[in-house]
């Protein structure tokens, strides 16, 4: 499945099929919460969190692509990315686009 952040597929003449997203909330080991905690006292990045956050925008990328499969597009355009925390220890990240299929 082809993905990009681009409005138009230059070149390519193609049909929309629709909005496809896909989301999930990641929630904090304790073990890296704590760790994340001790942390903040001295900077820097926060590894566990980045790594989590990565997981979860891979997990979000495979259920969009996952439903534009289901309507048997070729890519997905203007892809997003989104966050949110949804209570202290959970993020929520979304991932969507356009799913189109190309035209001969």
């Amino acid at each position: 499945m082809k993905l990009a952040t681009i409005e138009n597929w230059p070149g390519k003449n193609y049909e929309i099929l629709g909005l496809v997203k896909g989301t999930v909330v990641q929630s904090k080991n304790l073990g890296k919460d704590f760790m994340a905690g001790m942390k903040t006292l001295v900077g820097g990045e926060i590894v566990g969190y980045t790594e989590m956050i990565a997981e979860a925008r891979a997990i979000a990328t495979k259920r969009m692509v996952d439903e534009a499969e289901a309507l048997d597009a070729d890519a997905v355009i203007g892809v997003r990315y989104g966050s949110s925390s949804v209570m202290q220890s959970a993020a929520e990240v979304v991932a969507y686009g356009t799913a189109i299929r190309f035209i001969d």
